[in-house]
């Protein structure tokens, strides 16, 4: 990804991304940042965020016992807030590997998944000494409900004056309409004089970050704002939230989609992960999913009812209705995957067909086979996976079971109903199946019979 950060001029760069926060009200034994969010948990999307702006240290502050968060944000650093006492609490656990930092440090939380880099750019850009050399940068926003945010009071000359929370503003304060999202950028330096100053005269005892503004300004520091929409600062603290965050996320993937080439039939139907790809000229039918690690060509129809992972797609395949392509699907170009069909670790190639009720897993086709309806790769014997092996041009007739490890030759037809458990050779026939008989009269004599039986035991 390309940085929004100019690397070649720009200060040294700091992030500390607050991540400590129980999150009780989310009812879950997991912590509220590795809740997920179009399939990438959501600190996952705050450090990726600040990564594009290739920083020189993130620091992830964690709460006692997130072992699990400091794996999910690895090889990044982690420090515990073991206090619990306030934002500025948190920030200053980082302390011992962010003090002395002679450049910019932005504070950030990990909640906040919808977050951009380009936004997180503008606050550090606003410490520029152009802008004044603020001691601090906070992100406004307008939301259409300001409700309970603490306002923003800003001078005549657009600086910041105050953060004001909503019970102590006054009428006119109350009628700001820009309020504090949270999100902070310090000039390294000064950063911890001031948090050192900030003290914990208030209903919870704690320490809030917010109040660095005021001790800036009683220093004779400047401050200033920067402005985001109050739909990518949304925070997350329940269940409904996450739901909300995920639909707004989905809203912003599906535009991007659709602004890089791609068909939606009905957007708000799709359902993408942060990482998907799609290329130019895909159409994508409705009700279709798209999991982590998707890559799709150009070219590409997917049609209504699929579910995608970890998967690529080359350019010009068919896909669906309602096809799975699981972990490890490689499908090449112009193959035709149709209904009912599931793929999992297996390569298709070019120009093959798989397009009724069948499952291939663990396997390679080749291209231009024919997999016919019902054919079943039967990969796991209860123990062990093992492949099969579909050579190019091959035949595979309807309803059978290819029991592996077995290879079948380029050029070879399997008939219908056939068991194979033994190589086939390139262009032969094989055909696996009993002999068939034919009782003439026989059905007739066996209804007769059954009715007769079935009318004495109702007497």
């Amino acid at each position: 990804m390309t940085s929004t950060h100019h690397t070649q001029t720009r200060r040294p760069l700091a992030c500390i991304v607050l991540a400590a926060g129980k999150g009780t009200r989310m009812k879950s034994e997991l912590p509220k940042v590795l809740h997920k969010v179009a399939g990438r948990s959501m600190v996952g999307h705050v450090v990726a965020a600040a990564s594009a702006l290739a920083p020189d240290r993130i620091v992830v502050v964690v709460g006692p016992g997130m072992e699990d968060v400091a794996t999910e944000v690895a090889p990044h650093a982690t420090v515990v807030q073991e206090s619990q006492l306030g934002t500025a609490d948190a920030v200053m656990a980082a302390r011992p590997l962010v003090e002395g930092f002679d450049g910019d440090v932005l504070v950030v939380y990990g909640d906040t998944p919808l977050v951009t880099p380009a936004t997180l750019s503008r606050m550090t850009e606003a410490r520029d000494g152009a802008s004044g050399d603020p001691a601090v940068v906070v992100l406004g926003m307008r939301p259409d409900d300001p409700g309970a945010y603490g306002r923003l009071i800003q001078g005549a000359d657009g600086g910041l004056e105050a953060i004001v929370e909503y019970l102590d503003a006054t009428e006119d304060q109350r009628a700001v309409t820009l309020c504090n999202a949270g999100l902070m950028a310090f000039d390294g330096r000064r950063l911890f004089a001031l948090l050192d100053a900030i003290g914990n005269d208030n209903a919870k005892g704690e320490f809030y970050l917010t109040d660095a503004v005021a001790v800036a300004r009683a220093a004779g520091h400047a401050c200033r704002v920067v402005e985001a929409s109050a739909e990518e600062v949304v925070g997350v603290n329940s269940r409904a939230e996450l739901a909300a965050v995920e639909r707004l996320m989905q809203h912003r993937l599906r535009a991007a989609a659709m602004a890089g080439g791609a068909t939606l039939a009905d957007p708000e139907t799709v359902y993408f992960s942060h990482d998907t790809r799609l290329g130019r000229d895909v159409t994508v039918g409705q009700n279709v999913v798209f999991g982590p690690g998707v890559e799709v060509g150009d070219r590409v129809e997917i049609r209504p009812f699929c579910h995608l992972e970890e998967v690529r797609v080359a350019s010009g395949a068919l896909i669906g209705p309602y096809a799975r392509l699981r972990p490890g699907a490689d499908i090449g170009p112009d193959v035709h995957i149709g209904n009912f069909v599931e793929v999992k670790n297996a390569r298709i190639d070019q120009g093959a067909k798989v397009n009724h009720l069948t499952y291939i897993g663990d396997a390679s086709v080749g291209a231009k086979a024919n997999i016919g309806a019902g054919t079943i790769t039967c990969n796991y014997d209860g123990f062990f996976k093992s492949r099969t092996e579909i050579g190019a041009g091959a035949f595979i007739g309807s309803n059978s079971a290819l029991v592996a490890p077995v290879t079948i030759g380029a050029g070879a037809i399997v008939g219908a109903g056939s068991v194979v458990t033994r190589n086939v050779p390139a262009d032969a026939l094989t055909v696996e199946r009993s002999k068939q008989s034919v009782h003439e009269g026989w059905a007739a004599g066996f209804r007769t019979r059954r009715a007769a039986e079935k009318a004495a035991r109702s007497k």
